[in-house]
């Protein structure tokens, strides 16, 4: 038997200290119900689960931006019905002053109506606003610029043109000798192979021109369509001295995130609500204006109110779409963010019933091990009844 050194005890001691830690450990997880508590519980995945635990979290101000863009279609939607309403209206005021049973006071009077009614159609596009934003005075249309502004503008393209440099030739040669130009003619323009449109054979073009009071050509509306969806609205009021190039940008829509990723957006284009792009000038010199004090103007009057009401549909049949889209998406992040939450808390939580089993077996050792170091100790001095 050895007094200066107790083996017995050291070896006691060191199996101790590491039940003792081992149970320090267990209730650090118990307490906090975190299987990972530090780096060096799991390094690897400590750096998965803090992936996942971002991506969580973008989910869920994914989730919310979805459902502010569905807000915003609902507002822009809920204007245009109101818009819907009084087309209808104009509609059933322009039938009316086309019957010659009335008088031209008669017409008169629903003139002064039309002209209220389309007031309202200007006030309703420039007050719809969502978080003060105007909605429906383009400012969410797609963007495009023209190297000559002063003579060609891009009025509008749909979201199925490919951003890009296009080439026109808006020139003198474009225009016949009253200012007017051609569909056949705009076909003629669009500046070979190395212009950016599609093939010539699969576009087709439309112009309308449009003259002041005194008939005198003011600009020509061109609309070139070609297949996929593709459609170029362009403004032309003079003749430029050489090729004009557009610049499709592609942007301007408004661009809701709607995930924790780049590049998780959905775009939405709202076109702009006015008279003159709904076909109805709102010029008072213009003599294409609805003006029904005559029953040739009411039969006008109900074609523009016509095709008015096809622009607005095309518009609602759009936003529609994009709530329907924005809805699936909604459900589709909601179902992530559920998926990702259970894989990261597989990673993370502990298993209370697994860990409060290992906290009862350290604690139990640790228990014993104090009972042996106690007896441990106690042998050296077993030593003195052999000094005896």
């Amino acid at each position: 038997m050895r007094i200066n050194y107790n083996a017995s005890a050291v070896v006691t001691n060191k199996t101790l200290n590491r039940n003792d830690a081992l149970m320090s450990e267990s209730m650090q997880r118990l307490s906090s119900g975190l299987k990972i508590n530090h780096a060096k519980d799991n390094p690897a995945g400590l750096a998965i689960a803090n992936r996942m635990n971002a991506q969580i979290s973008g989910l869920g101000v994914g989730g919310r931006n979805t459902n502010d863009g569905i807000s915003v279609v609902e507002t822009a939607d809920g204007a245009l019905s109101e818009v819907t309403s009084i087309l209808q209206r104009m509609t059933e005021l322009s039938v009316k002053a086309g019957n010659a049973t009335l008088t031209d006071d008669d017409r008169e009077m629903i003139q002064t109506e039309i002209e209220q009614l389309q007031k309202e159609i200007t006030r309703i596009a420039k007050d719809t606003e969502f978080n003060g934003q105007p909605l429906l005075d383009g400012s969410f249309d797609l963007k495009g610029y023209s190297s000559d502004p002063e003579h060609t503008k891009v009025d509008y393209y749909t979201e199925d043109v490919d951003p890009g440099k296009y080439t026109i030739s808006n020139t003198a040669a474009l225009y016949n000798a009253d200012g007017a130009i051609s569909a056949a003619d705009i076909m003629s323009s669009l500046g070979g192979a190395d212009s950016g449109f599609p093939e010539v054979s699969t576009l087709s073009a439309n112009a309308r021109q449009i003259s002041d009071a005194d008939g005198n050509h003011v600009k020509t509306e061109v609309t070139i369509k070609g297949a996929g969806g593709f459609e170029l609205r362009l403004d032309l009021d003079a003749s430029s001295a050489a090729n004009v190039e557009l610049d499709i940008t592609g942007i301007g829509a408004m661009k809701i995130q709607t995930g924790a990723n780049e590049g998780n957006e959905i775009a939405i284009q709202i076109r702009k609500i006015s008279l003159s792009n709904m076909g109805i000038p709102d010029d008072e010199d213009d003599p294409e204006r609805m003006d029904v004090t005559t029953q040739d103007g009411a039969e006008r009057a109900i074609e523009a109110v016509k095709g008015a009401l096809a622009y607005v549909n095309a518009v609602r049949s759009k936003l529609g779409a994009y709530q329907n889209r924005l809805e699936h998406n909604s459900a589709s992040v909601a179902v992530s963010e559920e998926n990702m939450t259970a894989s990261y808390s597989r990673i993370m939580d502990v298993d209370m019933a697994e860990e409060m089993t290992t906290y009862t077996t350290h604690q139990v050792l640790t228990q014993a091990g104090i009972s042996m170091l106690a007896q441990a100790n106690e042998r050296p001095q077993q030593v003195l009844q052999l000094l005896q």
